[in-house]
């Protein structure tokens, strides 16, 4: 793509807010910053528009993504790209052909079934149709290796340079000033926000900075002190001469198990993929004078795709090779992209990390980001995306760079439930880590925290064997789950986040940011929401007192960033308290099920009775040589303990804890018995079953807010309304009639014949003998014990509906007896 630096007026010396990064995304950004209002708006590139990896993608326009907002977001760009043209006068080459999605096998097919029920919920036309049919739609398709081919009409493709060129444009008439052969070499900041920005042609003060920079993201963040975990990886296609029987109408085609995407590119076929094992590029750094600049040939790494590719395109075998493609792309260690305000410095703001799905998501990136901006918060649930979800040790080269050649492949990977990584692992472990591997320990990674799973008996390999049916663990983790529903298990959940909150106002500071009322008594322990200012659930978690100007907080491992992001920006600016990270300076184990009281009492002299020690208390005991926290808690549904101990008293007490549990039916539980337990008991989980997009009554959750409590609340004014109201949305506890079948996530759930919401948690119900879970139902008449029992409900499992029945009171222990022994 050939430009020219907009040299119309000076240089600019100040900006709202500066864009680091021409290509796609950055384009994207500035056009609906516009949209928005806001035309004080500079876009810089350090060469040409597009030129680092936006000119050489591939321009393919998927909707369907993994959940409901992101796809709503690449659902836009379908719209965007078709209005473009009309709007700026400059062609975007969009077109509607549709793609083909094809499976080899019949684990494939279930995948792609499930996203079909999935697509019919968020509004996407996909369905499977028969192989004669996939025939026709790609002529040239050897439908003999194929299970099954599913058709989605209103997936397109874009041409990657003209569509950026038409957003520059449509920047540009609003008033933003794009400017090409500019370099950042600096982000400036003052009393932790951003500045302004230096480049080789001079200083700009501005208000916000939006790190577009694509490959270059890491780059640009660490010249803000800001953690942006992507790396850069080798990306092949090549095109062919004109083949007969290819026209310009064939949709995209998509051959997962194959690891590969073709489409039509000027009568003949590009064809690349997203191998298994991939190249990570750039560990060196990036050239200078990268720019329109492509890697070096290596037919030896594609030899995956086209064996593959021969056996589905027959005709690949004599067709001609026109030209090899290989251009860096850039990838997150999780697959998703980077959006969203940096927890290191306010007003800096990321959209990079696209993961090859960069010109799909551009159009719903760049408008979620713009509005992020704008209104100081996210448009939308979009926490899959936010760049709060990575650890600031997720940028060391080293470990980007072992996990990227794993990662690039996982975009056409099976999707199983429960997959694990296999590279970069063995960052975090717990000071029990070894202990629980000798006893078979099965692990699986939560933020990096190696966490077990599962356990294997004696002669069996810790190794997950993968499935959409009853995967190789699943014996083992139901007698884990029914040790705890009848004995005592073991947890190890040393990876929860724990901080602390102390000074004068830390009472005051909590009570303004937690929807429960954490004026309690020393030795207490509060469960509660954090609300934002439209009600929302922004974190999920326990408040206890240890003092009276201190409290520790405990949260999940993945939300760890996130929450303390959340409360470190709540509390008011002149408040004398303090958040400290406690992060892994207390090791955690939980003691939980009916045998738990005995276990414990074994190793010290507390009274633990339920008159001494009841439910939501915490204090300080002695079992075995160490001191520890004990709080009386549970995410299982059952009586039980959570201690907290200090890291180097972990592995003794631990030692203890399963010498003394012998006689008393003691087992080490994992994360999978964890799951089906709190499950089986309708706890819910945040990310999962809460979210921003859901208020504590939406969420059954009413009981934990105190709308009377003697202060004020982020959220109250928007849900005091709420109280007493039948919800119109909620989340409710589900179980199938069948129990045979499996709940994993993300189902449809109809409601006599109509689609009325999903399932958001599902596991298998040991104690109850069948799947369990919790959906997200809507009725605008609302949702209540009624309409639940006059209605007939079924899952739709890949394409096939079972019965079910639902409840807004969990199916076990629904009066929480035994938690409260």
């Amino acid at each position: 793509m050939q430009g020219k630096m907009d040299m119309s007026g000076d240089f600019p010396t100040s900006a709202r807010v500066v864009i680091v990064g021409g290509g796609i995304v950055g384009c994207s950004v500035a056009y609906h910053l516009t949209k928005l209002g806001w035309s004080d708006v500079v876009l810089l590139e350090r060469k040409q528009f597009g030129c680092g990896t936006t000119w050489h993608a591939a321009g393919l326009v998927g909707q369907l993504r993994a959940t409901q907002n992101l796809t709503r977001l690449a659902q836009y760009a379908t719209e965007l790209f078709k209005s473009l043209e009309a709007e700026t006068g400059q062609a975007t080459g969009y077109r509607e052909h549709g793609s083909l999605a094809v499976a080899r096998t019949e684990a494939r097919r279930i995948e792609l079934a499930r996203g079909a029920v999935m697509a019919k919920r968020f509004g996407i036309d996909m369905e499977r149709i028969e192989l004669t049919e996939a025939g026709k739609l790609w002529p040239l398709l050897n439908t003999e290796v194929l299970d099954s081919a599913f058709w989605i009409p209103k997936d397109g493709r874009t041409d990657p340079t003209n569509t950026t060129l038409a957003m520059a444009k449509g920047a540009r008439m609003g008033g933003a000033k794009l400017l090409e052969g500019v370099k950042v070499t600096a982000v400036h900041q003052k009393q932790g926000r951003v500045s302004g920005v230096a480049t080789d042609r001079g200083e700009i003060a501005c208000e916000y900075v939006v790190n577009c920079g694509g490959i270059w993201g890491r780059e640009i963040g660490k010249m803000a002190g800001v953690s942006v975990p992507l790396h850069a990886a080798e990306h092949f296609y090549i095109i062919t001469e004109a083949l007969d029987e290819v026209s310009y109408e064939m949709p995209t085609l998509r051959d997962p198990d194959g690891c590969a995407y073709y489409r039509e590119e000027v009568g003949g076929i590009m064809f690349g993929g997203f191998e298994p094992v991939a190249k990570p590029w750039g560990m060196g750094g990036i050239p200078e004078d990268f720019e329109f600049s492509l890697l070096e040939d290596d037919w030896d790494h594609f030899t995956v795709f086209m064996e593959h590719g021969l056996s589905l395109i027959p005709a690949l075998e004599t067709a001609q090779i026109k030209s090899m493609t290989n251009g860096p792309e850039s990838f997150t260690p999780d697959n998703r992209y980077l959006l969203g305000e940096a927890s290191e410095l306010d007003n800096f703001y990321l959209a990079c990390g696209f993961n090859s799905v960069g010109i799909a998501s551009s159009a719903g990136a760049g408008k979620a980001t713009a509005e992020w901006l704008v209104a100081g918060e996210p448009p939308m649930d979009l926490w899959d995306v936010d760049i709060r979800r990575m650890g600031a040790w997720e940028s060391n080269p080293t470990y980007l760079r072992d996990r990227t050649v794993e990662s690039v492949g996982l975009l056409y990977a099976m999707h199983w439930p429960y997959l694990q990584p296999k590279t970069a692992r063995g960052v975090r472990k717990t000071p029990l880590h070894d202990r629980l591997a000798v006893r078979g320990a099965c692990f699986g990674v939560v933020a990096g925290w190696e966490r077990p799973y599962w356990y294997a008996p004696d002669g069996v390999e810790p190794v997950y064997e993968y499935s959409y049916g009853r995967q190789n663990w699943f014996a083992y983790a139901a007698q884990e789950h029914m040790a705890v529903r009848e004995a005592v298990g073991l947890f190890d959940q040393t990876s929860f986040a724990k901080f602390e909150l102390a000074g004068a106002d830390a009472e005051a500071a909590l009570q303004r940011i937690c929807a429960n009322d954490v004026a309690v008594p020393e030795g207490k322990v509060v469960y509660t929401q954090m609300l934002n200012h439209h009600g929302g659930i922004e974190a999920d978690l326990t408040v206890t007192r240890l003092a009276e100007d201190r409290y520790m907080i405990v949260t999940a491992a993945a939300s760890a960033r996130r929450d303390f992001d959340w409360i470190l920006r709540n509390i008011p600016a002149d408040a004398h308290a303090v958040l400290t990270d406690l992060g892994a300076s207390l090791a955690m184990i939980s003691v939980m099920g009916p045998n738990s009281r005995e276990l414990l009492g074994r190793l010290g002299d507390a009274d633990l009775s339920n008159e001494a020690f009841p439910f939501a208390t915490s204090r300080e005991i002695d079992l075995a040589y160490a001191r520890v926290r004990a709080s009386r808690l549970t995410y299982v549904g059952e009586l039980g303990w959570e201690l907290y101990a200090p890291v180097e008293m972990a592995t003794g007490l631990f030692d203890a804890l399963v010498e003394a549990g012998d006689d008393l039916g003691l087992r080490l539980a994992g994360y999978h018995a964890l799951d089906s337990l709190r499950c089986e008991k309708g706890y819910r989980h945040w990310s999962h079953d809460i979210s921003p997009e859901e208020t504590p009554y939406q969420a059954g959750l009413g009981f934990a807010v105190k709308l009377d409590k003697n202060a004020d609340f982020i959220g109250r004014e928007a849900i005091a309304e709420q109280k007493g109201r039948t919800p119109t949305r909620r989340v409710v506890s589900i179980t199938l009639d069948d129990p045979d079948p499996l709940l994993l996530h993300d189902e449809t759930v109809y409601r006599d014949g109509e689609i009325v919401g999903e399932i958001t948690s599902g596991a298998y119900g040991h104690a109850l003998g069948r799947s369990v879970g919790l959906a997200m139902l809507e009725c605008e008449a609302g949702v209540d014990a009624d309409w639940l029992g006059s209605g007939s409900f079924e899952v739709d499992l890949a394409g096939e509906r079972t019965p079910a029945t639902l409840s807004l009171a969990p199916f076990y222990d629904p009066k929480s007896e035994r938690v409260r022994a």
